[in-house]
C-alpha cells in the first residue's frame, strides 16, 4: 500500500482506493484482508496527503470503514443490484455520516433501473454527495472487454440526472491492462468527469485481478496521453447549427416511424381477416437482407442497421398482435 501511494502521490492523485472486504463469485478465491486492511489503508492515504475509499457491502462494513476514517464508500456492482443491500448501506451511512461521498458502481447486467434506484435509496434516505461509476456490464456474448462498456447506459443515467459525477472505472471493463488506456479516452470523449484505475507497485504480484493493474508508472503515461476535449465559446455557434439538424433529422425519423407503425397496424388488421399468421419469415428475411444491404452502400454498419431493423420489426409484431 505504502510504495503504490507513493508513486500515485506523485503523480498528483489525491484518492487512494483499495477493495478491503473482495466479492467474489467463488469461494475460497483472495477475498480482501478485511477490517486490519482498512489501517493499512487510511495510514497510506495519509501519509500522502490523500483521501482513502473502500468498497461497502453491509451495514457493517459502513460502521468499520467509517468508524477507521476512511473518507469515500463505493457500493460495488453486484451490491448496486440487491435493493435490500442498498437500502441497508443508505440507512447506515445516513445515520453516521450522510455527508459522505458514496460512489455507485453500475450493476452487474444492464438495467438502467437498478442503477437509478440505488441512487434514489441513497438521496431519499439523506445521503447527499453521490457519484456515479461506469465499470461496464455483463453480457451473454463474449468479447474483447471483460465487461462490456454498453456506453448508452451511462448516457442515459447522465441524461436523467444530469447534475451526478460520472465515473468511469476502465480497468473493469478492459479486464487487460493494454485496454486500459483506449478505454479512458473513450470516457473522456464522452464528457465523463473523471476515472477510476487500479494501480499496484507490482501487478504480476498482485493478489486479485493481477491482469487489468498498472504500475503507478505506467499511470502517469497513461494520464499524459489523454485528450481532454476543451472547446471554447468560438464553436458553440457551429455546434449549434448543427445539433439543429441533428434535431431536425430525429423528428423526420420519429415521424417516419409513426407512418410505418400505422401501416403495420393495418397489416395486421388484413392479416386477421384473412386468417394469416402474423410471423412470415421468409418476409422478414428479405426486408432484412435488401434493407442491411441497402446500408451498407451508405456505409452504415451492418450490425447498426440490424438492431434498427430488428427492433422496428419487434415493434410491428407486437401492434399486429394487439
Amino acid at each position: 500500500m505504502m510504495c503504490t501511494a507513493a508513486g500515485l502521490a506523485a503523480l498528483g492523485v489525491g484518492i487512494l482506493r483499495a477493495g478491503v472486504w473482495k466479492p467474489r463469485t467463488m469461494p475460497g478465491c483472495f477475498e480482501g484482508f478485511g477490517s486490519v486492511a482498512l489501517e493499512w489503508l487510511v495510514d497510506a492515504a495519509k501519509k500522502y496527503h490523500m483521501l482513502s475509499a473502500t468498497e461497502v457491502a453491509t451495514r457493517g462494513h459502513v460502521e468499520e470503514a467509517l468508524g477507521s476514517g476512511v473518507d469515500i464508500l463505493w457500493i460495488g456492482a453486484r451490491t448496486t443490484a440487491n435493493p435490500f443491500a442498498v437500502q441497508e448501506i443508505a440507512d447506515t451511512v445516513a445515520a453516521i455520516s450522510p455527508d459522505t461521498p458514496v460512489i455507485v458502481k453500475n450493476p452487474v447486467n444492464p438495467d438502467i433501473a437498478l442503477w437509478l434506484g440505488a441512487m434514489q435509496r441513497l438521496s431519499r434516505a439523506g445521503v447527499c454527495r453521490l457519484a456515479a461509476s461506469h465499470r461496464g456490464f455483463s453480457v451473454y456474448e463474449p468479447g474483447i472487454f471483460r465487461n462490456a462498456p454498453c456506453w448508452r447506459l451511462p448516457i442515459e443515467l447522465r441524461r436523467q440526472l444530469p447534475e451526478l459525477p460520472l465515473l468511469c472505472d476502465p480497468s473493469h471493463i478492459a479486464g487487460r491492462r493494454d485496454l486500459v488506456a483506449p478505454i479512458c479516452q473513450q470516457a473522456m470523449d464522452l464528457g465523463f468527469d473523471g476515472l477510476i484505475v487500479e494501480c499496484h507497485c507490482s501487478p504480476d504480484e498482485a493478489l486479485s485481478d493481477a491482469a487489468q493493474q498498472l504500475t503507478p508508472a505506467d499511470f502517469g503515461v497513461l494520464l499524459n496521453s489523454l485528450r481532454l476535449k476543451e472547446g471554447d465559446g468560438n464553436h458553440l455557434e457551429s455546434l449549434s447549427q448543427m445539433r439543429g439538424e441533428i434535431d431536425a433529422i430525429d423528428s423526420e425519423i420519429i415521424n417516419l416511424l409513426a407512418r410505418r407503425m400505422d401501416v403495420a397496424r393495418r397489416i395486421g388488421d388484413y392479416k386477421r381477416a384473412q386468417g394469416l399468421p402474423v410471423i412470415q419469415s421468409e418476409r422478414y428475411s428479405q426486408l432484412i437482407d435488401q434493407r442491411t444491404a441497402q446500408a451498407c452502400a451508405l456505409n452504415l454498419d451492418d450490425a447498426f442497421i440490424r438492431g434498427i431493423l430488428e427492433a422496428i420489426h419487434e415493434e410491428s409484431v407486437r401492434l399486429q398482435l394487439s
